[in-house]
């Protein structure tokens, strides 16, 4: 086992550890404090969409075991948390009236991450889209990016001044193809023309939220959460090169470059171009203002091959075999050198802020055991990607800190319950929480490094 404390003196002193969640995984309550349905809600009752059925309406009781997981946090020796806000607590309909009593949840949370000293990164958008915004297109609409600028004004009005950092979205990719493509995550779509429609408003929604945070909190750093693709060609062929390179600018393209450059992919415009919906005069300028940070969800790389079909449509390719014998309990493989290979790439491509690595982590289904949870595999993750990190910090990329994905285990998704990410086993018949041995571990990685922001000595 890696030596958590050796781990730590690779890393700068001023190097920020962390752990993440979201706000439909964790905190139920789904029906109290005003709280309307999103579309996640709508999604898990719908038949065959979410494994078992399983839904959020309690998920990990967060709602009212906050302090107790933030005592978690703390007892853990994580300097910040990052969290997301659940549009449908703010303003439950998506537009028209606010709900104070969600604003005050977030209050209450943020105020107990001040008193035990924990940092708090936000994210605005975390897939939990008001469902009354459904009526309207939900994300295929344009109205829904000026319905985000209005929510994004609302909370950091209100929540801005306790707030170490926000973003506005996290991992558009899902909420856009996963959502709208692939029918996979809700609202279940499969649609090209609906994915590309989601895309741009998504992306417009982003800049418009950016222009609000710095007009309402312009000392809160702004960024965007992108969980990029490391694209790898199955075989050196060109066939296989060329759609490696489609499949980066499908994944990746489609919303770094309009943020980073100002400008849709060129092949994705030319071979899709006529299915986007109308991008506006001054819409792209909105989307590519400068941010001050961006991060970084990674967990896998993605490996493909040409899809020889001539129907195929952009970015035509298939999936290559793994190349790890090693795979999560999801199914993922684990490969911590394509990690490098992503962050290497994207900084040679792009014209990119700091970084923070703001998910990774394993899903290992490993259970409770005589009131311990043996958490190797996922223990051996978090130690191969971490010292990936090291590395590239070493050699002059500025990653400046890194969440652990999850604090606990959660709803997955798609998944339901079934699926355990969390450093943080959770019972959810009693809601009772026991720190693994990988939460073990990484509380000894993150407990070397003091809120002063001076390494403690090893």
């Amino acid at each position: 086992m890696t030596d958590p404390l050796h781990l730590a003196r690779q890393f700068p002193a001023d190097f920020l550890f962390g752990v993440a969640t979201a706000a439909f995984q964790i905190e139920g309550a789904t029906k109290e404090g005003g709280r309307k349905a999103s579309i996640w809600d709508a999604f898990c009752n719908m038949p065959g969409r979410v494994h078992a059925r399983h839904n959020g309406d309690i998920a990990c009781d967060h709602y009212h075991r906050f302090e107790q997981d933030l005592d978690l946090i703390k007892e853990m020796g994580v300097e910040a948390y990052r969290f997301s806000i659940a549009w449908p607590r703010i303003i439950p309909d998506g537009t028209g009236r606010i709900n104070e009593a969600g604003l005050d949840f977030y209050d209450r949370l943020l105020d107990g991450m001040k008193a035990r000293g924990i940092k708090a990164y936000a994210t605005l958008y975390h897939w939990d889209l008001p469902l009354a915004l459904m009526g309207d297109g939900g994300w295929t609409a344009r109205s829904t990016a000026y319905a985000f600028q209005r929510y994004a004004q609302v909370v950091m009005a209100r929540l801005g001044d306790r707030l170490d950092s926000v973003a506005t979205f996290n991992e558009p990719w899902c909420s856009v193809w996963l959502s709208h493509l692939y029918g996979v995550h809700a609202p279940g779509e499969r649609s090209m023309e609906a994915a590309l429609a989601a895309m741009h408003y998504t992306n417009l929604a982003h800049g418009l939220g950016i222009e609000t945070i710095r007009d309402a909190a312009p000392n809160v750093p702004a960024g965007l959460v992108l969980n990029a693709h490391s694209v790898i060609p199955g075989t050196q062929e060109p066939e296989d090169r060329a759609a490696a390179e489609r499949a980066f600018d499908f994944h990746n393209g489609a919303f770094f470059d309009p943020v980073f450059r100002g400008e849709y992919p060129p092949s994705l415009v030319a071979a899709l171009g006529d299915r986007m919906p109308p991008v506006e005069e001054g819409d792209l300028a909105v989307i590519s203002q400068k941010l001050d940070w961006w991060g970084l969800n990674y967990y896998t790389p993605m490996r493909v091959l040409a899809d020889p079909n001539e129907d195929a449509t952009f970015p035509a390719m298939r999936p290559a075999p793994f190349v790890s014998d090693r795979i999560t309990d999801i199914g993922w493989e684990i490969h911590a050198p394509a990690m490098a290979s992503l962050i290497e790439d994207l900084y040679r491509r792009y014209d990119l802020p700091v970084c923070y690595v703001t998910e990774n982590g394993a899903c290992d289904n490993t259970e409770l055991v005589d009131g311990k949870v043996e958490d190797d595999m996922r223990l051996e993750y978090y130690a191969d990607h971490l010292a990936v990190v090291a590395d590239l910090v070493k050699a002059g990329y500025p990653i400046k800190g890194y969440f652990a994905w999850s604090l606990m285990d959660n709803f997955e998704w798609a998944e339901g319950y079934r699926m355990r990410f969390g450093l943080v086993y959770v019972d959810y018949e009693t809601q009772q929480r026991t720190i693994k041995k990988s939460g073990n571990w990484y509380s000894a990685l993150a407990s070397a490094f003091s809120s002063s922001g001076e390494q403690d000595p090893a």
